[in-house]
């Protein structure tokens, strides 16, 4: 079917599905296929459910009148995707609707958030929801994009080289910002480098577009080198650029003072952590880009709190629980650690689990993690999951979350302040389920 037909037919019911369980009446379902589910299977339950129509590609699930017959689903739903992103675009009575794609190792989904805090004050904005920032994610993000449409934030994530690219290809972006290029997924990376080639992807698309515009983090002069050649580059950072700010206060929020670009500086944030001081700068930056006004800047900002286990403040009896628990890498786990170690107080437990996705560099890496810990006193630590298990370390180990939950309620502990951090297959937030 042509795409244009396709698109015909989204017009008529723009929503999009592919989870039978989260099915409404009316909508489109996608047949997606994945290692272990064929949706094909499903199509004709997602019908009897009340889909309009089923997106199939396996000819014997046909049912005439009622199923779409496409060469590959996956496919198909990226390219209705990019026709309707092309669409938004020709609508636009005046300019562009600026389309700002969010990449990074390191808080993409903050930074995503804070953004959108602040747009939303004076725009119509859309933005992913949740963590949907992969090959199925994106689509269903665009797709969900109406024509009262005035400002777009896309979060895009990624393991493998040619991903980043791949998504530019249909959601093309206006304005890009990479958070920073750390150790993560290295497995599908190799490298750092192999980081910066996949992360700088982006600021690649943004390069071959007449006006295309970058927010870039200038204190790292990786980011620096790769932003060349794009036509608009907007710096913040603590020195030297457009926006500029410094952490004022860190306990138990991060408060940040604002040195360069704002009338009013201060911003007390309901943030956990110094390395989030980037992620703030990063809203600042696009809201004063944008015209957002300063105050509803700051209010923006300092009314977001964060959810999903990201940079959570938990208060459980008299104990403070920092619950980081929804990834993890070797460069924010370094960062949490570090930040954790400059709380004072002298009470602190570390509870982590592995980090997953490191290939032939995992056991290095948790190696590392572990040196970092004994720099510092801790009244407990505990290590839990992966690669933590494979070598010998001093700490308390545990196979899983659920035995180190088991473990943290038999102690009846008080007045300690905890830090609890791990990658997302290690399901730390567990630790503190009844």
């Amino acid at each position: 079917m042509q795409i244009e037909r396709l698109y015909n037919i989204y017009q008529d019911h723009p929503n999009v599905q592919t989870d039978t369980r989260k099915l409404r009446n009316g909508d489109l379902f996608f047949a997606l296929k994945g290692g272990n589910f064929n949706g094909n299977q499903f199509a004709k339950q997602a019908l009897e459910m009340g889909a309009a129509h089923a997106i199939i590609d396996e000819k014997n699930f046909e049912i005439p009148g009622k199923t779409i017959l496409v060469d590959d689903v996956l496919t198909s739903l990226q390219q209705l995707a990019k026709f309707h992103r092309e669409r938004l675009a020709r609508l636009s009575r005046k300019s562009e609707i600026p389309f700002l794609a969010i990449t990074g190792s390191n808080g993409k989904t903050t930074t995503k958030e804070l953004i959108h805090a602040v747009l939303s004050t004076t725009y119509k904005t859309y933005t992913t929801v949740g963590n949907l920032n992969n090959h199925i994610g994106i689509p269903l993000t665009l797709l969900k994009i109406k024509d009262d449409a005035e400002m777009a934030v896309i979060e895009m994530g990624a393991n493998h080289i040619g991903e980043i690219a791949s998504y530019c290809s249909y959601a093309l972006p206006t304005h890009g910002i990479i958070t920073n290029c750390g150790k993560a997924h290295l497995e599908g990376f190799g490298s750092i480098e192999g980081v910066k080639k996949a992360k700088g992807e982006l600021f690649d698309f943004l390069r071959t577009l007449p006006h295309g515009f970058a927010f870039v983090m200038w204190d790292y002069d990786y980011l620096r080198d790769m932003s060349k050649g794009i036509s608009g580059v907007i710096k913040y950072g603590t020195a030297e650029a457009h926006i500029t700010g410094k952490v004022k206060r860190n306990e138990p929020f991060l408060e940040i003072e604002i040195t360069q670009g704002m009338d009013d500086p201060q911003i007390q944030t309901q943030l956990v952590g110094d390395y989030n001081l980037p992620n703030v700068l990063a809203a600042v930056t696009v809201g004063k880009t944008f015209k957002v006004p300063e105050n509803k800047i700051k209010s923006a900002i300092e009314n977001y709190q964060p959810t999903n286990s990201r940079s959570q403040l938990i208060q459980e009896g008299t104990n403070t629980i920092i619950l980081d628990a929804y990834n993890a890498n070797p460069s924010s786990m370094k960062l949490a650690i570090e930040n954790f170690a400059r709380i004072p107080d002298r009470n602190k437990i570390l509870l982590l689990g592995a980090m997953a996705e490191l290939g032939s560099e995992s056991i290095n890496e948790h190696k590392n993690i572990v040196e970092l810990i004994k720099k510092n006193t801790w009244s407990k630590v505990v290590l839990v999951g992966g690669d933590f298990l494979n070598f010998e370390h001093p700490f308390i180990k545990f196979e899983n979350s659920t035995l180190a939950r088991d473990w943290w309620k038999q102690q009846r502990f008080e007045n300690m302040v905890a830090l609890i951090k791990g990658s997302r297959s290690m399901q730390m937030e567990k630790i503190l389920e009844d």
